[in-house]
């Protein structure tokens, strides 16, 4: 995943603020091949900014195990 629009450097230096919007960013624009770790998916998933209709399908995912 790039992205052009942010400076990973300066928001890796905050590795928790760097680990939600990274999510974030893999569920709003595709993985391209890497996959989405549960466990930190359930630890940022009040504070991650998705789309509702993501987070129902995601929430259905989490919740099957």
């Amino acid at each position: 995943m790039k992205n052009w629009s942010v400076d990973e450097t300066e928001l890796k230096k905050n590795p928790e603020q760097y680990t939600a919007w990274r999510l974030e960013q893999l569920i709003k624009f595709g993985l391209d091949g890497e996959k989405i770790d549960k466990a930190q998916l359930k630890k940022y998933w009040s504070t991650i900014d998705i789309d509702p209709a993501k987070r129902r399908f995601l929430q259905l995912l989490l919740n099957e195990n």
